[in-house]
């Protein structure tokens, strides 16, 4: 118990410190529980990385996830999530509660701030999922076409079938493409005690079963929460590539029931908090839920983070022999990809064309950019920055100026 207790601790002052996104929670953790702590060498630290990004979910929290199970079990892993989540949760949700509703004018100018540094934002992380994802020709035929097809057919069904013929098409045609050589992989050949069937088997039973119960009438009446816990179990089952791409997807699950102006303030506000971008559920959650704000916002994270976590649980000791064979790394190469073009498609609609409707907003958003590439500000400072700017271009509006 004492185990879990630190594991808790140590996790929760991360949450409160960990700006910056997946890559920069990467690099606490690093320096934290290899360098300092010792709970786990370079080596070891390294595979587990492989693995967040090999499977779908939040990497940085499964990261956690899989360091606090390694130091304490399944109560360890659980530990690290609540600690690390916390204070990102708890910060979304106060922001939720005190925004819906706000008939004060500046309340929308802020939020007109936090929607052009939205635009900032995923298209800085559209370049560099590209640069990443995107090196060779035909991973940018695959964008490229991915891009194309949401912006002319956007929808989840739209998402989730390019998803499927990309991982397809590296998984049959594209191995020549992948970086994992076949004559270094070797067999995979999984035993029970490298397997964890249960997790993986609780996995699809919810991915599958839930949605049929729903909507094919096995459930009568589902209520409210139930309904609201499928929506965030899909888009978190779906997530490859990072915390960005939950936004697209989140998007086109629940988009409708709420407006974009709320939509893209939670997703600017979750850039501005520490810990991990998935939170943007809780926010979400609570606006969705009002009966019961809090009971939303847990039920939605609770739902967002379950599928990357029983993925791991299911694949943390098998995921390397697997990770080897070059038609697994081909799908995946192939699914990224996909990702990257999926990420474009939502920087063009919602996110720009709701935000951006004048030459002076979009030298906002080109100012924005660069000075998170160039100057490299930290995101609270362009937080601040873009609240400042919307409430000035109001003033400047309201004066017919511009």
């Amino acid at each position: 118990m004492k185990k879990i207790f630190e594991v808790f601790g140590r996790f929760l002052v991360l949450g409160c410190i960990s700006f910056g996104g997946p890559a920069a929670h990467i690099g606490y953790f690093q320096k934290i529980f290899v360098e300092k702590l010792k709970w786990l060498d370079q080596a070891s630290f390294a595979n587990l990385i492989s693995l967040s990004q090999f499977l779908p979910g939040p990497g940085s929290s499964q990261l956690g996830f899989a360091i606090g199970l390694r130091q304490a079990g399944l109560l360890g892993g659980i530990a690290a999530f609540l600690g690390f989540t916390l204070p990102s949760f708890t910060l979304l949700y106060l922001l939720a509660i005190n925004i819906t509703g706000a008939e004060k004018p500046w309340v929308g100018h802020v939020i007109h701030g936090l929607k052009l540094l939205a635009v900032v934002v995923v298209a800085d992380a559209c370049f560099t999922m590209f640069k990443s994802f995107c090196n060779n020709y035909t991973h940018k035929l695959i964008a490229t076409i991915t891009a194309i097809a949401l912006i002319a057919l956007p929808s989840l069904t739209t998402q989730i079938f390019i998803l499927i013929i990309a991982a397809g098409f590296g998984f049959f045609v594209n191995q020549s493409l992948t970086s994992v050589s076949s004559e270094v992989a070797k067999p995979a050949v999984l035993t029970s005690r490298q397997f964890k069937i249960l997790p993986l088997t609780l996995f699809f039973v919810i991915l599958f079963a839930l949605p049929l119960s729903i909507y094919a009438g096995v459930t009568k009446a589902p209520s409210e929460l139930i309904i609201l816990f499928n929506q965030f179990y899909q888009a978190g089952s779906m997530v490859f590539g990072g915390g960005h791409v939950v936004l697209p997807l989140l998007q086109q699950t629940i988009g409708e029931a709420l407006s974009n102006d709320v939509f893209l303030s939670g997703y600017a506000a979750a850039q501005a908090v520490p810990g991990p971008m998935f939170t943007l559920a809780t926010f979400l959650g609570a606006e969705l839920f009002t009966q019961s704000p809090l009971l939303g916002a847990a039920i939605a994270t609770l739902a967002i983070f379950l599928p990357g976590f029983l993925l791991l649980l299911a694949f943390e000791n098998s995921w390397h022999s697997l990770a080897t064979k070059p038609r697994i790394a081909s799908a995946v190469m192939a699914v990224n990809a996909a990702v990257v073009g999926l990420l474009f498609s939502a920087l063009y609609h919602p996110i720009f064309s709701s935000a951006v409707s004048s030459v002076v907003e979009f030298s906002c958003v080109l100012l924005g950019f660069y000075l998170l590439r160039i100057i490299k500000l930290p995101i609270i400072v362009l937080v601040l920055t873009f609240v400042g700017l919307g409430l000035l271009l109001a003033q400047l509006t309201h004066l017919n100026i511009i």
